[in-house]
Protein backbone atom coordinates (compact mmCIF):
# COMPACT_ATOMS: atom_id res chain seq x y z
CA UNK A 1 0.00 0.00 0.00
CA UNK A 2 2.65 2.34 0.81
CA UNK A 3 4.61 1.96 -2.32
CA UNK A 4 1.88 2.34 -4.73
CA UNK A 5 0.86 5.41 -2.20
CA UNK A 6 4.26 6.59 -2.56
CA UNK A 7 4.40 6.14 -6.68
CA UNK A 8 0.84 8.09 -6.92
CA UNK A 9 1.78 11.17 -4.72
CA UNK A 10 -1.02 10.47 -2.78
CA UNK A 11 -1.62 9.80 1.22
CA UNK A 12 -2.07 6.07 2.32
CA UNK A 13 -5.56 6.83 3.85
CA UNK A 14 -6.54 8.79 0.77
CA UNK A 15 -5.89 5.60 -1.15
CA UNK A 16 -7.29 3.53 0.99
CA UNK A 17 -11.26 5.45 1.32
CA UNK A 18 -10.39 5.39 -2.14
CA UNK A 19 -10.56 1.40 -2.77
CA UNK A 20 -12.96 1.20 0.55
CA UNK A 21 -16.01 3.20 -1.29
CA UNK A 22 -15.27 3.08 -4.84
CA UNK A 23 -16.22 5.75 -7.40
CA UNK A 24 -19.40 7.32 -6.88
CA UNK A 25 -20.96 8.27 -10.33
CA UNK A 26 -22.50 11.54 -10.20
CA UNK A 27 -25.80 12.67 -10.75
CA UNK A 28 -27.09 14.81 -13.71
CA UNK A 29 -26.24 18.53 -12.57
CA UNK A 30 -29.60 20.71 -12.16
CA UNK A 31 -30.32 23.98 -10.47
CA UNK A 32 -33.63 25.60 -9.44
CA UNK A 33 -36.10 27.29 -12.51
CA UNK A 34 -33.96 24.86 -14.74
CA UNK A 35 -36.79 23.72 -15.99
CA UNK A 36 -38.39 27.04 -16.76
CA UNK A 37 -35.27 28.28 -18.20
CA UNK A 38 -35.33 25.56 -20.72
CA UNK A 39 -39.29 25.26 -21.81
CA UNK A 40 -37.98 29.29 -22.61
CA UNK A 41 -34.93 28.07 -24.59
CA UNK A 42 -36.81 25.83 -26.42
CA UNK A 43 -39.09 28.46 -27.79
CA UNK A 44 -36.04 30.29 -28.96
CA UNK A 45 -34.44 27.39 -30.55
CA UNK A 46 -37.41 26.24 -32.43
CA UNK A 47 -38.31 30.15 -33.52
CA UNK A 48 -34.39 30.42 -34.80
CA UNK A 49 -33.29 26.40 -35.48
CA UNK A 50 -29.72 27.91 -36.59
CA UNK A 51 -28.78 29.93 -33.59
CA UNK A 52 -26.02 28.53 -31.13
CA UNK A 53 -26.13 28.86 -27.74
CA UNK A 54 -24.82 32.37 -27.26
CA UNK A 55 -27.23 33.76 -29.61
CA UNK A 56 -30.24 31.96 -27.62
CA UNK A 57 -28.08 33.26 -24.29
CA UNK A 58 -28.44 36.98 -25.76
CA UNK A 59 -32.23 36.88 -27.02
CA UNK A 60 -32.93 35.45 -23.73
CA UNK A 61 -31.20 37.44 -21.32
CA UNK A 62 -32.73 40.25 -23.73
CA UNK A 63 -36.47 38.94 -22.71
CA UNK A 64 -35.82 38.72 -18.92
CA UNK A 65 -34.16 42.26 -19.03
CA UNK A 66 -37.36 43.62 -20.82
CA UNK A 67 -39.32 41.44 -17.92
CA UNK A 68 -36.89 42.96 -15.09
CA UNK A 69 -35.56 39.48 -14.11
CA UNK A 70 -32.15 39.13 -13.28
CA UNK A 71 -29.29 38.15 -16.53
CA UNK A 72 -28.14 34.55 -17.01
CA UNK A 73 -24.78 32.80 -17.10
CA UNK A 74 -23.61 31.69 -21.07
CA UNK A 75 -22.63 28.55 -19.19
CA UNK A 76 -25.63 28.11 -17.61
CA UNK A 77 -27.41 27.80 -21.18
CA UNK A 78 -24.85 25.74 -22.75
CA UNK A 79 -25.58 23.04 -19.88
CA UNK A 80 -29.09 23.26 -20.47
CA UNK A 81 -28.63 23.24 -24.39
CA UNK A 82 -25.90 20.60 -24.10
CA UNK A 83 -28.28 17.90 -21.56
CA UNK A 84 -31.10 18.40 -23.98
CA UNK A 85 -29.54 18.09 -27.29
CA UNK A 86 -29.96 21.14 -28.94
CA UNK A 87 -26.71 22.44 -29.68
CA UNK A 88 -25.66 22.81 -33.03
CA UNK A 89 -22.80 20.39 -34.70
CA UNK A 90 -19.36 22.48 -34.28
CA UNK A 91 -18.12 23.25 -37.38
CA UNK A 92 -14.02 22.29 -38.01
CA UNK A 93 -13.66 22.72 -41.27
CA UNK A 94 -11.14 25.70 -42.74
CA UNK A 95 -12.22 27.96 -45.95
CA UNK A 96 -9.58 27.27 -48.68
CA UNK A 97 -8.12 29.78 -50.85
CA UNK A 98 -5.91 32.99 -50.19
CA UNK A 99 -5.09 34.27 -46.80
CA UNK A 100 -6.30 37.92 -45.79
CA UNK A 101 -4.91 39.94 -43.11
CA UNK A 102 -6.06 43.38 -43.83
CA UNK A 103 -8.47 44.96 -41.25
CA UNK A 104 -12.21 45.75 -42.57
CA UNK A 105 -13.68 46.52 -39.35
CA UNK A 106 -13.79 50.29 -38.18
CA UNK A 107 -13.96 51.53 -34.79
CA UNK A 108 -16.81 54.15 -35.85
CA UNK A 109 -19.44 53.78 -38.09
CA UNK A 110 -20.04 55.53 -41.12
CA UNK A 111 -16.30 55.27 -42.04
CA UNK A 112 -16.41 52.73 -44.12
CA UNK A 113 -19.17 50.99 -45.89
CA UNK A 114 -18.95 47.02 -47.86
CA UNK A 115 -21.56 46.16 -50.37
CA UNK A 116 -21.47 42.86 -52.03
CA UNK A 117 -24.32 40.93 -54.33
CA UNK A 118 -25.72 37.20 -53.73
CA UNK A 119 -28.54 35.00 -55.14
CA UNK A 120 -31.76 33.37 -53.68
CA UNK A 121 -32.26 29.98 -55.54
CA UNK A 122 -36.13 29.80 -55.59
CA UNK A 123 -37.94 26.27 -55.58
CA UNK A 124 -39.65 27.11 -58.62
CA UNK A 125 -36.06 27.71 -60.41
CA UNK A 126 -36.48 31.43 -60.20
CA UNK A 127 -33.75 33.23 -58.64
CA UNK A 128 -33.79 36.64 -56.78
CA UNK A 129 -30.58 38.35 -56.34
CA UNK A 130 -30.01 41.10 -53.89
CA UNK A 131 -27.26 43.77 -53.66
CA UNK A 132 -26.83 45.48 -50.26
CA UNK A 133 -24.69 48.13 -48.13
CA UNK A 134 -23.80 46.71 -44.80
CA UNK A 135 -21.51 49.65 -41.82
CA UNK A 136 -18.34 47.24 -41.43
CA UNK A 137 -18.16 48.88 -37.57
CA UNK A 138 -21.88 48.48 -36.74
CA UNK A 139 -23.07 45.39 -39.13
CA UNK A 140 -26.05 47.17 -39.77
CA UNK A 141 -27.83 46.52 -43.42
CA UNK A 142 -27.92 50.23 -44.69
CA UNK A 143 -29.90 49.61 -48.03
CA UNK A 144 -30.67 46.91 -50.10
CA UNK A 145 -32.14 45.81 -53.44
CA UNK A 146 -33.20 43.06 -55.11
CA UNK A 147 -34.17 42.19 -58.79
CA UNK A 148 -35.24 38.56 -60.50
CA UNK A 149 -33.03 40.20 -63.05
CA UNK A 150 -29.37 40.88 -62.78
CA UNK A 151 -27.84 43.32 -60.89
CA UNK A 152 -26.72 46.21 -62.84
CA UNK A 153 -25.00 49.72 -62.26
CA UNK A 154 -28.12 51.96 -61.88
CA UNK A 155 -29.11 49.73 -58.78
CA UNK A 156 -26.00 49.99 -57.22
CA UNK A 157 -26.06 53.72 -57.84
CA UNK A 158 -29.73 53.82 -56.68
CA UNK A 159 -27.85 51.82 -53.52
CA UNK A 160 -25.45 54.06 -52.96
CA UNK A 161 -27.52 57.47 -52.76
CA UNK A 162 -30.17 55.46 -50.44
CA UNK A 163 -27.38 54.78 -48.19
CA UNK A 164 -26.53 58.22 -47.68
CA UNK A 165 -29.48 59.68 -47.47
CA UNK A 166 -30.56 57.17 -44.19
CA UNK A 167 -27.17 57.74 -42.59
CA UNK A 168 -27.17 61.51 -43.26
CA UNK A 169 -30.76 62.85 -44.32
CA UNK A 170 -28.75 64.22 -47.40
CA UNK A 171 -27.85 63.57 -51.17
CA UNK A 172 -24.29 64.03 -49.75
CA UNK A 173 -22.20 62.41 -46.85
CA UNK A 174 -20.48 65.23 -44.53
CA UNK A 175 -17.10 63.74 -44.65
CA UNK A 176 -15.39 60.89 -47.11
CA UNK A 177 -16.81 57.12 -46.63
CA UNK A 178 -14.99 54.08 -48.10
CA UNK A 179 -17.55 52.17 -50.38
CA UNK A 180 -15.85 48.60 -50.18
CA UNK A 181 -16.54 46.14 -52.80
CA UNK A 182 -15.50 43.79 -55.14
CA UNK A 183 -14.59 43.98 -59.61
CA UNK A 184 -18.06 43.41 -60.56
CA UNK A 185 -18.84 45.30 -63.68
CA UNK A 186 -22.06 47.11 -62.01
CA UNK A 187 -19.30 48.58 -59.31
CA UNK A 188 -16.60 48.86 -61.60
CA UNK A 189 -18.32 51.13 -64.16
CA UNK A 190 -17.31 54.61 -65.39
CA UNK A 191 -20.93 56.15 -64.08
CA UNK A 192 -20.99 54.40 -60.57
CA UNK A 193 -17.18 55.33 -59.79
CA UNK A 194 -18.17 58.81 -60.74
CA UNK A 195 -21.46 58.95 -58.33
CA UNK A 196 -20.28 57.58 -55.94
CA UNK A 197 -17.33 59.92 -56.00
CA UNK A 198 -19.94 63.29 -56.21
CA UNK A 199 -21.72 62.02 -53.48
CA UNK A 200 -18.58 61.90 -51.16
CA UNK A 201 -18.15 58.32 -51.48
CA UNK A 202 -14.89 56.81 -52.22
CA UNK A 203 -14.94 53.42 -54.12
CA UNK A 204 -12.45 50.88 -53.12
CA UNK A 205 -12.02 47.72 -54.87
CA UNK A 206 -10.77 44.08 -53.08
CA UNK A 207 -7.34 42.70 -55.44
CA UNK A 208 -8.98 40.15 -58.33
CA UNK A 209 -9.76 36.85 -56.85
CA UNK A 210 -9.63 37.74 -53.36
CA UNK A 211 -13.35 37.58 -51.79
CA UNK A 212 -11.41 36.98 -48.40
CA UNK A 213 -10.23 40.65 -48.80
CA UNK A 214 -14.21 41.60 -48.31
CA UNK A 215 -14.65 38.81 -45.92
CA UNK A 216 -17.58 41.19 -43.18
CA UNK A 217 -20.26 41.24 -46.95
CA UNK A 218 -19.12 37.41 -47.29
CA UNK A 219 -19.92 36.72 -43.54
CA UNK A 220 -23.15 38.65 -43.73
CA UNK A 221 -24.19 36.82 -46.85
CA UNK A 222 -23.38 33.92 -45.10
CA UNK A 223 -25.05 34.18 -41.82
CA UNK A 224 -28.32 35.44 -43.97
CA UNK A 225 -28.79 32.68 -45.75
CA UNK A 226 -28.37 30.25 -43.11
CA UNK A 227 -30.45 32.25 -40.57
CA UNK A 228 -33.15 33.50 -42.98
CA UNK A 229 -33.33 32.22 -46.46
CA UNK A 230 -32.57 28.17 -45.71
CA UNK A 231 -35.21 28.11 -42.58
CA UNK A 232 -38.17 29.84 -44.50
CA UNK A 233 -40.34 28.30 -47.77
CA UNK A 234 -39.13 29.83 -51.36
CA UNK A 235 -41.82 28.75 -53.86
CA UNK A 236 -41.49 31.16 -56.19
CA UNK A 237 -39.23 34.71 -56.81
CA UNK A 238 -42.53 36.90 -55.63
CA UNK A 239 -42.40 34.93 -52.60
CA UNK A 240 -39.13 35.61 -51.71
CA UNK A 241 -39.14 39.25 -52.42
CA UNK A 242 -42.18 39.71 -50.22
CA UNK A 243 -40.18 38.50 -47.20
CA UNK A 244 -37.01 40.05 -47.99
CA UNK A 245 -37.85 43.41 -45.94
CA UNK A 246 -39.19 41.49 -42.59
CA UNK A 247 -35.70 39.67 -42.81
CA UNK A 248 -33.37 42.26 -43.24
CA UNK A 249 -35.28 44.11 -40.68
CA UNK A 250 -35.58 41.05 -38.06
CA UNK A 251 -31.15 41.41 -38.63
CA UNK A 252 -30.87 44.67 -37.90
CA UNK A 253 -33.01 44.84 -35.21
CA UNK A 254 -32.72 41.50 -33.41
CA UNK A 255 -29.80 39.48 -34.65
CA UNK A 256 -26.71 39.26 -32.05
CA UNK A 257 -23.66 39.91 -33.31
CA UNK A 258 -20.65 38.35 -31.43
CA UNK A 259 -18.55 41.52 -32.25
CA UNK A 260 -20.92 43.70 -30.87
CA UNK A 261 -21.12 42.18 -27.53
CA UNK A 262 -23.96 39.76 -28.75
CA UNK A 263 -26.10 43.23 -29.09
CA UNK A 264 -27.81 43.47 -32.60
CA UNK A 265 -26.86 46.39 -34.80
CA UNK A 266 -29.00 48.63 -34.18
CA UNK A 267 -29.36 47.86 -30.60
CA UNK A 268 -25.17 48.49 -30.33
CA UNK A 269 -26.14 52.16 -32.48
CA UNK A 270 -28.70 52.76 -30.06
CA UNK A 271 -26.19 51.96 -26.88
CA UNK A 272 -23.52 54.32 -28.75
CA UNK A 273 -25.55 57.24 -29.24
CA UNK A 274 -27.02 56.93 -25.82
CA UNK A 275 -26.17 59.90 -23.22
CA UNK A 276 -23.99 58.91 -20.81
CA UNK A 277 -25.18 59.06 -17.34
CA UNK A 278 -24.00 62.50 -15.03
CA UNK A 279 -20.80 61.80 -13.10
CA UNK A 280 -21.72 61.94 -9.61
CA UNK A 281 -18.52 63.24 -8.40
Amino acid sequence: MKTVADTLGVSRSQLHSRLREGSRPRGRYQKTEDDEILAAIRTLADDRPTYGYRRIWALLNRQRESAGLSRLNHKRIYRLMSQNGLLLQRYTGKPPGRAHDGQIITIRSNLRWTSDGFEIPCWSGESVRVAFALDTCDREVISWVATTGGISGEMIRDLMIESVERRFGGHQTPHPVEWLSDNGSCYRAHETVSFAQSIGLVPCFTPVRSPQSNGMAESFVKTFKRDYVYVHDRPDAQSVLAQLPRWFEDYSENHPHKALRMKSPREFIRSVHQPAANCPV
